[in-house]
């Protein structure tokens, strides 16, 4: 099993927290903007209830984007990208900062970090981004994105306005704890994307230096390893992701249980839709993870490249006479 120092590459010390929050929230925001309309598209698939109905013909991601469009103009694809753009900052800070630490702790003697102890620190900060921002950003993004309203019509008054409205009325009809529904599901689903992401990543980055005998790689080729890492990800997962955007969408009703809901809607899924259902919105959501993470890894390493060069500067210049 390989390898790897948690120095990194050339021996350079670990990106610092600071490092972290700048580079990866940059990363962060890049990665919303360019692909959250088909974040949209993928949400709108996965709550679609068509294959209930005989004969009921299937929408595919084109489809489902140009029907949006049509309807709610092209700002409806990006309902909900409010409550992304708050929560992307801490949420790439807590992943790279997080996924740092933990390697450091499964480290070996001489900081070696074998591929296991690269899918466990992935698997832990998925899970802990998952936990302390994932999750009630998501809640309130499909809130926001599950709305069919058009956003050219005036008239058209949603129950949610933006994303402050959002968390405000959801915490006031349903308890701050709603924030929180479908976070075993979320920590899962983050936690297995991570892990795989990661490990994917660490090892086809590493497989190139090796190669080319060079460790600062193009960003052409750190693009082509993060869209590849990105697409394994929403391919392990994806019943997770639909059964988990199904049940952050509506409110619970009185006694309901999480295993309950979780089973309830597993259950009625596989009844009334078919097994097709639980892989619904799964090209879009590839379409959107993958070239997320193509952007994501590309940005944060070009800004890390950059702070770490002013850090080296300026630790240089602390022994200049």
């Amino acid at each position: 099993m390989s390898a790897k120092t948690v120095n990194g590459p050339g021996g350079k010390k670990p990106a610092s927290a600071a490092t972290n929050l700048i580079a990866g929230g940059g990363a962060g925001m890049m990665e919303a903007l360019v692909c959250h309309p088909l974040d949209t598209i993928k949400v709108r698939m996965q709550l679609s209830r068509r294959a209930r109905a005989p004969g009921a013909k299937k929408r595919g991601f084109v489809t489902t984007g140009m029907e949006i469009v049509k309807r709610e103009t092209p700002l409806g694809l990006y309902k909900g990208l409010g409550a992304v753009l708050t929560g992307i900052v801490p949420k790439m800070a807590i992943r790279f900062t997080s996924y740092e630490w933990y390697k450091q702790l499964l480290a070996g003697e001489g900081g070696q970090v074998t591929n296991r102890g690269t899918f466990l620190a992935g698997l832990a900060a998925g899970v802990t981004e998952a936990v302390a921002v994932v999750t009630p950003m998501e809640v309130i993004k499909i809130r926001l994105q599950a709305q069919h309203h058009s956003m050219a019509d005036p008239l058209d008054i949603p129950k949610y306005r933006n994303a402050a409205h959002a968390l405000y009325t959801v915490v006031r009809e349903e308890g701050f704890g709603a924030l929180y529904r479908g976070v075993s599901l979320t920590a899962l689903r983050q936690g297995t994307n991570q892990a795989v992401n990661f490990t994917a990543y660490s090892q086809f980055r590493a497989w190139l230096q090796t190669y080319q005998g060079k460790t600062d790689l193009p960003s052409w080729q750190t693009s082509l390893i993060g869209l590849v890492s990105g697409a394994m990800g929403p391919l392990s997962n994806a019943p997770i992701d639909t059964i988990k955007t199904r049940l952050q969408k509506t409110p619970a009703e009185p006694g309901d249980t999480a295993l309950g809901r979780i089973t309830k809607i597993a259950g009625d899924m596989w009844k009334q839709e078919g097994t097709r259902s639980f892989y619904k919105g799964i090209t879009p959501r590839i379409m959107r993870v993958a070239p997320g993470q193509a952007v994501t890894f590309t940005v944060y390493e070009y800004l890390k490249g950059i702070l770490e060069r002013k850090r080296d500067m300026l630790e240089g210049g602390k022994y200049e006479e």
